[in-house]
């Protein structure tokens, strides 16, 4: 019987220099590895190199063992690198307020294998989504303000966070603005999805108010959570258009598509390791 070989993603990032691509990719041979796809970008802005590489290696290939044999080339080149083995399915979890549309779509492809990922859990703080969530067979944790602080709400669901050894958090449209400690403590582990009228049209109804200037451009923006509302890295974007045919109602359901398609990219790119962090930016080998 034969056996599957074993597949792995290499990311790093370091100064631009020569001889990089030539080095990475002599070690992945020398280990008897085979690279499967390659990409790299350096950039003239900030003098950085990106790379990453998808490589197949011998069924007893693991993370470090590889990571020994690497090690030199890492040292050389000053290399910020990680190590990622596809065998094992980053563990994930979705935090959802009302508006299900997002978590339903991230449901649906969990269902059919679409995005390579362990989805462990849903986190909300209102019911409505409860029986779609188990009718997936999944945990539905409700965890509320209900007069609590928003440390302790908010330490409630780091809790489960640990306690399920989550690799990733999506807010599929989760109303709650996280906390700067919370923002932190899960620094590129927490992907967010909005419209992208921000930040001319903050607070209620932005679909509606956009109608009543005329926007002929609607779209949604995926980023990683940092302390900036709204403002971290960029991961994906898309946008439609309208028109002056068009209710408030009907760029609202376009909006909702959109959505929906963007978080499911940027997600999928984040399990698969195609972003790379580069200082306010991101580097995404699609």
């Amino acid at each position: 019987m034969s056996v599957d070989p074993a597949r792995f993603v290499l990311t790093l990032s370091c100064g631009d220099r020569r001889g990089i691509v030539a080095a990475v990719a002599n070690c992945i041979a020398s280990q008897g590895c085979n690279i499967v796809e390659s990409a790299q970008y350096g950039d003239p802005d900030s003098g950085r190199f990106f790379m990453r590489v998808s490589f197949s290696g011998l069924p007893d290939t693991s993370v470090e063992s590889f990571s020994r044999g690497f090690e030199p080339v890492a040292t050389a080149y000053d290399l910020n690198w990680k190590l990622h083995d596809l065998r094992v399915k980053p563990r994930v979890m979705i935090l959802v307020s009302k508006m299900g549309h997002c978590l339903n779509d991230l449901l649906y492809r969990n269902s059919i294998g679409q995005i390579p990922m362990d989805l462990v859990s849903v986190v909300s703080n209102h019911e409505t989504m409860r029986r779609r969530v188990e009718g997936e067979g999944l945990p539905y944790h409700y965890i509320p303000m209900d007069g609590r602080t928003k440390a302790e709400q908010e330490g409630e669901i780091l809790a489960l966070i640990d306690e399920q050894k989550i690799d990733l958090v999506v807010l599929a449209r989760y109303m709650q603005v996280l906390s700067d400690d919370m923002s932190a403590r899960l620094a590129g582990r927490v992907i967010n999805i909005h419209h992208s009228f921000l930040p001319s049209f903050k607070g209620a109804k932005p679909y509606h108010r956009a109608h009543e200037r005329g926007v002929k451009l609607i779209g949604a923006t995926a980023h990683y959570v940092t302390a900036e509302l709204d403002e971290g890295p960029i991961i994906e974007q898309d946008v439609g258009r309208v028109d002056h045919s068009m209710s408030a109602e009907a760029m609202v359901a376009i909006g909702r598509d959109i959505e929906n398609t963007v978080l499911a990219r940027a997600v999928k790119f984040h399990i698969e390791h195609r972003v790379l962090l580069n200082d306010t930016r991101t580097v995404v080998f699609r």
